[in-house]
């Protein structure tokens, strides 16, 4: 599994799709973002875990977008006839999620601190990268779910589709103070917002709330039942 694995992270990597669209983009839409935003240093340092966020985000739907590659050629029918177990093989590429979230949330976090002026303490930094890290998982469980469950033509729509909706509702791009009532509503129960409110936190100097662990968990138990799902069902047809 750990050749698997070496294997999907050097061939995620090598695509310049993903690169631009999942490393440059978020530090692109962040750099424009805060300048258009004045000098305000809290803004910037919310802004730069939003955008780290939606970066982690876009980069874990991706794995999705592998998958129905993978089904399309028939890769994933060489995979179930190798010694590799489905969990070893669905493991692995949740694994592969997992890794390629960080160039995202570095690079972002990067710009923050040298080019933005963003200044935390080191166990800030190290705990903003590691909660976000650990916090992309019901995401690449949800591209996961995507990339088994449809066809490749409508995976990397499904996937684009979840990435802004997500990003937009769960107030990655613009704080939610801005929302109308309703939907700032809506927004504490998403996905998105839960997942930027760990690095906020700590960016404040206190631990998550617990609520945001909790809905967080929830959504991590239904994408994971998701991908299970459409697992099996892929195991049927392929």
């Amino acid at each position: 599994m750990i050749d698997y694995l070496r294997l999907e992270v050097r061939r995620t990597l090598r695509d310049i799709g993903f690169v631009i669209g999942g490393i440059a983009m978020p530090v692109m839409m962040y750099l424009l973002f805060t300048n258009l935003g004045g000098d305000d240093s809290g803004y910037k340092a919310t802004e730069m875990v939003g955008m780290a966020a939606y970066g982690a985000v876009g980069s874990a739907l991706n794995t999705g977008g592998g998958v129905a590659e993978d089904r399309a050629i028939g890769w994933l029918r060489q995979l179930r006839v190798t010694p590799m177990t489905p969990r070893q093989v669905v493991v692995g590429r949740a694994l592969t999620g997992s890794v390629t979230v960080l160039p995202a949330i570095v690079a972002v976090l990067a710009a923050g601190g040298l080019v933005n002026g963003v200044r935390l303490d080191a166990w800030q930094w190290a705990a903003i990268a590691l909660l976000l890290w650990l916090g992309s998982i019901p995401f690449t469980l949800l591209g996961l779910g995507n990339g088994y469950g449809l066809t490749s033509q409508t995976t990397g729509v499904a996937n684009m589709a979840c990435t802004m909706g997500l990003a937009v509702v769960g107030g990655l791009w613009f704080p939610i103070s801005l929302f109308p009532g309703w939907l700032r509503a809506i927004s504490h129960y998403t996905p998105t917002n839960r997942f930027a409110e760990l690095g906020t936190s700590v960016a404040d100097g206190h631990a998550p709330a617990l609520g945001a662990i909790a809905v967080l968990t929830a959504w991590l138990l239904a994408f994971g039942s998701y991908a299970v799902l459409a697992y099996r069902r892929t195991g049927r047809t392929v």
